[in-house]
C-alpha cells in the first residue's frame, strides 16, 4: 500500500484539551489539582485502543490542541541554566513561554505523566501515527526544540519498553509517525480539525503561523486568557480556571468579599497589574515590530500553501473567518475585564448622588433618579449582551463556512470544553470536550471532564464516525447530550 493510500485509509481517533501539567504549579500552591480519575481514564483510553483493531490500516491518534498546558504552569526558575534569563514577570508568576522556558516547562510534565507518555509511545510504537495540532495552552509547540523534545521523549519511552521485551526497535520509523500541524488537520471529504482558539478573540493569536511577541521575538504573544491565569487567577486562593464564561461583576464582588480585607486588596493589585499588561499588549500590536511578524507570517503561510497544496486564496479566505484578537481595541480590553460595566455603575451612582442633592433643594429629584437608573438598565444591559466570553455559539457558526472551504464529512474542534454534535448541510460539526478535570476547590463546583473522543473509520466513500465518551472502567460509550 503507497504511503498516500495509507493516509486516506487510516482509522482517526481524535481527542482535545487534555491538559497534561495543568496543575504544575511552584508560584501558586493553593492552585486545583487534576483529579486521579482523569489522568486513569486517559490512560485507560488509549491502552484501549491500543487492543482494538482499527477499519483501516492503522489507527492515527489526532490531539487538536491544548495537549499539554504550558500557560496553565507556574514554575520557578530555580537553579536551572537558561539562555532567556526570566523578566520580572516571569520571575514573580512562573516560567514564560520562551522556547528554553517550554523545554523546561516539559520536562516537568514528562516527569508528572511518566506513565501516559509510555502508554502513548506504546501506542506509535505498534505501528500507529500521531498527530499533535497546537492549540492556544500549547502554542509552546510552535518552537522547534519543544516539538523535537516531545518526539525525544516517546523514543526514550518505546526504546526503554522495547528493551524490557527484547525486541527490536526502528527509531526511525517510530519518528516518522509523528507530526506536528501548527493550525488544522485536513483529509479531503473525511475531516477538517482545528483546536478552535482562532475564532475566540479572549485566545486568538494575531499571526497564527508566527505567534510571537513584538516586544520580545525570544518569546510568543500572549492572549487575555494567558494574562489572567498567570497574574489574577493562578496566583488567587479559591479562583477556578473553569466557569468564567457564565460569571458577571457581583459573582466577583462576592468572591472578593470573602477573601478580607488583605485578600481583597492583593486581589485589586494582580487585577490592575493584569490590566496595565493588556494594555501594553495593544501598544505592541500598534509598533513597528508587528508588522515585522506580519511579513513572516505571510512567508509561512505561503510555504504552508505550497506544501499541502490546498493553496493559498484558500488559506487567505480561512484566516478571514478568524477573530481579531480582543487586546487590539481599548474598549475589547475593558470588556474582557468589566471595567466598562464598572465604570458604568461608577457614573449612575455619582448621576443619582448629584441629583439626590439637587433635588433636595430644586425638587423633581424623583425624575432625575428614574431617568439615571433607566439610562444604566439600558446600557448594562447592552454591555452585557455584547460580551462573549463562551466561544461555543462562533466556533459552531464558523463550521458551516469551514465546511465549504475544505469539503469534508465532519468539521471538528475542541477548545470550548463542551462537547457538541451538529449537522449542517453537507457536514457534521463535532466539538471533542475535553480531558482537563480539577479537584474542586473551596467553595467551587465540581466540573467533571465530559472524556469525549472521536472515532472516524473509512469505508467506501462514505466516512462514519462516532463521538464517544469514556466511562471509567467500562470503555467508550455513545456521547448522549443530558
Amino acid at each position: 500500500m503507497s504511503p498516500r493510500s495509507l493516509f486516506l485509509r487510516e482509522s482517526l481517533l481524535v481527542f482535545s484539551d487534555v491538559h497534561l501539567g495543568s496543575d504544575l504549579s511552584d508560584r501558586a500552591p493553593n492552585a486545583p489539582k487534576r483529579t486521579l480519575q482523569i489522568d486513569r481514564d486517559l490512560l485507560e483510553l488509549v491502552a484501549h485502543y491500543r487492543r482494538t483493531p482499527p477499519k483501516g490500516p492503522r489507527w492515527r491518534m489526532v490531539v487538536a490542541g491544548d495537549f499539554i498546558d504550558f500557560i496553565g504552569m507556574a514554575i520557578a526558575a530555580g537553579d536551572d541554566q537558561l539562555e532567556t534569563a526570566p523578566n520580572e514577570e516571569e520571575q514573580e508568576h512562573g516560567l514564560g513561554n520562551a522556547s528554553d522556558h517550554s523545554r523546561l516547562k516539559l520536562r516537568r510534565v514528562h516527569a508528572r505523566h511518566q506513565e501516559f507518555f509510555a502508554e502513548l509511545a506504546g501506542f506509535v510504537a505498534d505501528g500507529h501515527a500521531l498527530t499533535i495540532v497546537h492549540g492556544n495552552h500549547d502554542i509552546e509547540l510552535h518552537w522547534d526544540a519543544v516539538k523535537e523534545d516531545l518526539r525525544q521523549i516517546l523514543v526514550e519511552e518505546a526504546s526503554k519498553a522495547a528493551a524490557v521485551a527484547g525486541k527490536a526497535f526502528d527509531e526511525a520509523g517510530f519518528r516518522g509517525r509523528i507530526e506536528y500541524e501548527p493550525w488544522f488537520f485536513y483529509r479531503r471529504g473525511v475531516v477538517y480539525v482545528e483546536h478552535g482558539h482562532q475564532y475566540d478573540p479572549y485566545c486568538a493569536t494575531e499571526y497564527v503561523m508566527a505567534p510571537l511577541s513584538p516586544l520580545d521575538p525570544r518569546r510568543i504573544a500572549r492572549g487575555v486568557t494567558e494574562v489572567l491565569l498567570r497574574f489574577v487567577v493562578r496566583p488567587t486562593r479559591g479562583m477556578s480556571e473553569q466557569g468564567h464564561e457564565k460569571t458577571g461583576m457581583l459573582h466577583y464582588v462576592a468572591f472578593a468579599l470573602k477573601l478580607g480585607v488583605m485578600g481583597q486588596l492583593r486581589l485589586a493589585g494582580r487585577f490592575a497589574s493584569a490590566v496595565f499588561e493588556l494594555f501594553r499588549l495593544r501598544r505592541a500590536h500598534l509598533s513597528e515590530a508587528s508588522q515585522r511578524m506580519r511579513a513572516e507570517h505571510e512567508k509561512r503561510v505561503a510555504l504552508l500553501a505550497e506544501a499541502t497544496r490546498i493553496g493559498h486564496d484558500r488559506l487567505r479566505a480561512l484566516l478571514r473567518l478568524q477573530a481579531p484578537p480582543i487586546t487590539q481595541s481599548v474598549r475589547g480590553i475593558l470588556a474582557s475585564v468589566l471595567l466598562d460595566r464598572l465604570g458604568l455603575a461608577l457614573f449612575a451612582t455619582i448621576a443619582l448622588v448629584v441629583f439626590a442633592i439637587v433635588g433636595a433643594f430644586h425638587g423633581h429629584m424623583l425624575f432625575g433618579v428614574l431617568g439615571v437608573l433607566v439610562a444604566w438598565a439600558f446600557f448594562h444591559r447592552h454591555l452585557v449582551k455584547s460580551r462573549k466570553v463562551d466561544a461555543a455559539d462562533e466556533l459552531a457558526g464558523r463550521a458551516l463556512e469551514l465546511a465549504r472551504l475544505f469539503p469534508a464529512a465532519f468539521v471538528v474542534m475542541g477548545h470550548t470544553h463542551t462537547p457538541a454534535e451538529i449537522p449542517n448541510e453537507n457536514s457534521t460539526y463535532i466539538n471533542l470536550g475535553s480531558w482537563a478535570e480539577e479537584e474542586p476547590a473551596e467553595d467551587c463546583a465540581v466540573h467533571r471532564a465530559a472524556r469525549t473522543h472521536l472515532v472516524i473509520h473509512v469505508e467506501g466513500d462514505r466516512p462514519e464516525a462516532q463521538l464517544l465518551t469514556w466511562e471509567s472502567g467500562e470503555g467508550p460509550r455513545r456521547f448522549i447530550k443530558i
